[in-house]
C-alpha cells in the first residue's frame, strides 16, 4: 500500500479524527509502504470458485489508499475501492447464490448478466472520508475530488456514471469496508474511449483510480500480472457451466 503524505509532521492516521504523533508512526508508515498489493489477472473465462473463496478475491481486488496532511494532523481522504472484474463478479455470485439459496437456473442468469457489463464497462465500488464530510461527495459540484481510471500509459478517463449510494445489507456483507462514516458509490467507466482507444491499454502494467483536488492527490493502484495482457483484456463470448 502507498500512502500520500503532506508536510513535515510525522503523523500516523487511524480512525477518524483519531490521531497518533511518534516513532512508531514512522515505523508503521515504512511497514505498510513495503507491503505490495497482488498483482491481478484480466484474463476471462470460467472460475472454479466455492463461497468461501469469496474474501480472498475481495482482498485481491481491492485497494486503500490515504492523503495524510502532517502539518495540519489531518486525513484528508481515505480511499478503498474494489475493482468488479470478471473475476471478482464470478466469485461474487457463487457466494451471493449460496447466500440467498438461488437456484441453478437462478444463478445462471445472475452470472449472464453480471460478467456481460464487464464487456462494456469497468465499475468500481468506492468508499471515501476525509476531515469534511460534505467535501467527499463526488456527485456534488461543490465535492474536493474528481475521480479519474488511469492506467500507465497515461490514458486518463472520466466516469460515464456515478452514482451515490444509500448502503444496505448487501454492501454491508459483501463489501465490509463499507462504514456510516464513508460516503460509498458505484463508479462506471467506458471500456473505450470516444476516439475508438481502450481505455486501459493493452499493454499497461497497471491500471488505477485518481482522486485529485485542491487539498491534493493520491491514486489506487491495480498492477497487472505480464502474460498475455492483450488476448486476456478481449472479452469472450460470456459461457455459464
Amino acid at each position: 500500500m502507498r500512502q500520500a503524505l503532506r508536510g513535515d509532521t510525522v503523523l500516523q492516521v487511524g480512525a477518524r479524527g483519531s490521531t497518533v504523533v511518534a516513532f512508531f508512526g514512522v515505523a508503521s508508515l515504512l511497514f505498510s509502504s513495503a507491503c505490495g498489493d497482488p498483482r491481478v489477472s484480466m484474463s476471462n473465462g470460467p472460475r472454479e470458485y466455492v463461497p468461501s473463496d469469496y474474501n480472498t478475491v475481495l482482498t485481491r481486488w481491492t485497494r486503500t489508499e490515504q492523503l495524510i496532511t502532517l502539518s495540519e494532523l489531518d486525513d484528508m481522504l481515505t480511499a478503498t475501492a474494489t475493482f468488479e472484474s470478471w473475476d471478482f463478479r464470478w466469485a461474487y455470485v457463487v457466494k451471493y447464490s449460496a447466500d440467498y439459496r438461488l437456484t441453478v437456473e437462478q444463478r445462471r442468469e445472475l452470472l449472464q448478466r453480471t460478467l456481460a457489463d464487464t464487456q462494456v464497462k469497468y465499475e468500481f465500488y468506492v468508499a471515501l472520508y476525509g476531515t469534511k464530510w460534505r467535501w467527499d461527495d463526488l456527485t456534488k459540484p461543490t465535492s474536493a475530488w474528481i475521480v479519474r481510471l488511469i492506467d500507465e500509459k497515461g490514458n486518463e478517463t472520466a466516469p460515464v456514471h456515478l452514482e451515490l449510494l444509500k448502503p444496505g445489507p448487501i454492501e454491508y456483507r459483501y463489501f465490509p469496508y463499507t462504514s456510516p462514516m464513508r460516503h460509498c458509490f458505484r463508479v462506471d467507466f467506458p471500456r473505450v474511449s470516444s476516439d475508438g482507444k481502450p481505455t486501459i491499454a493493452d499493454d499497461a502494467a497497471w491500471f488505477g483510480l485518481r482522486f485529485a483536488g485542491a487539498q491534493g492527490n493520491e491514486e489506487l493502484r491495480w498492477e497487472i500480472e505480464s502474460v498475455e495482457k492483450k488476448a486476456a483484456m478481449t472479452p469472450p463470448r460470456t459461457v455459464v457451466e
